[in-house]
């Protein structure tokens, strides 16, 4: 559905509807990779991480409202607005996309054998044949995802009291906090962490889930896409900050403590095991397995979204396509292992896809073809080219670090 004529009003949808698109975001950004990243990081750097953080949800809420509302404005797929724009280029996009979900869904199922290792100490491997499995079965049983989002949304609620509760046992340093915010100087030393934590919040397929799912649902209008993604960024942007303070609070407990998360294979459940004992190990245990299980489904489903373009085949076969990707990413996770380095290196490769999708959405943004008569709002569109900018050069000084990870 277009909505081309800017004397057409747009469709005003249910507070569900927008809330759902924003939860269906939120919850993708806030899966395995988002939780495993922030508590290795925090470790790793301390408190001028907050600096890291910060510019992080700006450039993030930035580049999504910017994305949110030309699809919202086009009423077109990203990949079908890429086309438009040039030839080609949709297919491209929706190449380096699916790539990028792959890498996320390796480690989503790597992150639930985390959970599951913690919650009852199966080992890794196993865990993630399970989680392949589970995965699979809540795809292919429509009412078993029904259930599966519900449980979601009470387990999304469960992470966000587990992590204020143990950011209020482990008594962050806040003056340390505040020192951080003006750390300017330990910028340059983050630039894996910045690219990192962007791909592992907006890059790759997250921006386009929620946007996706509201043009599926025959939503139009810029409006309507940015306070959509508006809720959705900021839920994100509180449990990252809250996690932040919980780690760095834990850090400060006991020496070693540091080195002791940095080092283990589950950084973030370590770290509720140090601040908050066994019950807070497995607490957390049960909240990674949740984010996990819902990103594998949500990580395969937006990825072949964007493939079934390519190929009648893909589209045809969309469902069987969708459990392929589930099993490959299963098999990938089970021969490579190490879930919690592929959650790292899954952020850091999907930070380097967002400047290329946030350059080929704001193209679109002048294109009468697709945007009609629509005005793009000039602070958005520069702003919009800051992250851009930003995040290009930053994932270019990143690119050694990356590769390092691999190693």
């Amino acid at each position: 559905m277009s909505n081309n004529n800017p004397n057409q009003p747009a469709v005003r949808p249910s507070a569900s509807v927008l809330f759902g698109a924003a939860f269906l975001m939120a919850t993708s950004a806030i899966g395995p990779g988002f939780l495993t990243q922030t508590s290795k990081f925090t470790a790793q750097y301390g408190a001028p991480l907050i600096m890291i953080i910060l510019v992080a949800i700006l450039m993030d809420v930035t580049a999504q409202m910017n994305i949110w509302s030309i699809i919202g404005v086009s009423g077109m797929r990203a990949q079908d607005i890429a086309n438009k724009l040039l030839p080609g280029l949709g297919i491209f996009l929706a190449i380096i996309v699916a790539i990028g979900g792959l890498a996320f869904n390796v480690g989503n199922v790597g992150g639930v054998a985390l959970g599951f290792n913690a919650m009852i100490g199966l080992p890794e491997k196993v865990g993630a044949v399970v989680a392949g499995c589970l995965g699979i079965i809540i795809f292919l049983n429509k009412n078993a995802k029904t259930i599966m989002d519900k449980v979601a949304t009470v387990l999304a609620a469960v992470i966000l009291i587990t992590v204020l509760v143990v950011a209020v046992i482990s008594k962050p340093p806040m003056g340390e906090v505040g020192k951080g915010l003006v750390s300017f100087g330990e910028f340059p030393t983050m630039f894996v962490a910045l690219t990192t934590l962007l791909g592992g919040s907006c890059g790759g397929y997250i921006p386009f889930s929620g946007a996706h799912r509201l043009v599926d649902a025959g939503v139009t209008g810029a409006d309507n896409f940015r306070r959509s993604v508006t809720q959705g960024v900021l839920t994100s942007g509180i449990v990252r900050i809250l996690l932040f303070l919980a780690v760095l609070g834990t850090c400060g407990l006991a020496a070693g403590n540091a080195a002791q998360i940095i080092d283990a294979s589950n950084p973030a459940a370590e770290a509720f095991k140090l601040a908050a004992g066994d019950l807070g190990y497995r607490l957390f245990g049960l909240c990674l397995f949740s984010a996990g299980v819902s990103s594998v489904v949500g990580a395969a489903f937006t990825s072949v979204s964007f493939l079934k373009t390519l190929h009648p085949v893909i589209m045809k076969y969309e469902k069987w396509f969708v459990v392929g990707f589930i099993a490959f990413s299963t098999l990938m996770m089970v021969i490579v292992g190490n879930a919690a380095q592929l959650l790292i290196i899954a952020g850091a490769v999907n930070g380097l896809i967002l400047p290329i999708s946030l350059t080929c959405m704001l193209a679109a943004s002048f294109s009468k073809k697709i945007v009609g008569d629509y005005k793009h709002p000039m602070w958005l569109t520069i702003l919009g080219l800051i992250v851009i900018v930003i995040s290009a050069i930053v994932g270019i000084q990143a690119v050694p670090g990356i590769m390092k990870l691999f190693g």
